[in-house]
């Protein structure tokens, strides 16, 4: 091999070499932090919200077959509370607000649902409810 090329070689490699710092490290370092601090984040608090979704649409369900089967109070707590219990929702039975009549029933309830992430704690305060009318 001839030494005169070998040395720019060397030479040529450690000058490329000498301006590479990685001064770009800690921006990418921090970048993967704040990602997954938000998918950690969305993976603690999604599954409340969709847990909430589901028992308001199950209220509202509850509430239109009250009606048309003439359902107690305690008939439409318990279904409710039923829900509540498979959703794992921290919420107690006394909680469940129910009206029913013959033309009118009205199911409202409150809850709050503690949330921990690595930093921070916060209460989700939900409050669903609903209301259907006969048509007769």
């Amino acid at each position: 091999m001839n030494p005169v090329l070998f040395a720019s070689r060397k030479g040529r490699a450690s000058a490329n070499r000498h301006s590479e710092r990685g001064e770009g490290k800690l921006k990418g370092i921090l970048m993967v932090a704040i990602v997954v601090l938000a998918i950690y984040s969305a993976w603690k608090i999604v599954p409340v919200y969709v847990n909430e979704y589901q028992l308001s649409d199950k209220m509202q369900e509850q509430a239109r077959f009250a009606v048309v089967n003439h359902y107690t109070e305690d008939q439409i707590r318990d279904n409710i509370f039923k829900v509540v219990q498979d959703l794992e929702i921290p919420a107690k039975r006394e909680s469940i607000k129910v009206v029913a009549t013959n033309s009118i029933v009205k199911i409202s309830m409150e809850y709050t649902v503690p949330v921990d992430l690595f930093f921070y704690h916060t209460d989700l305060h939900f409050s669903p409810s609903s209301e259907n009318k006969a048509l007769i």
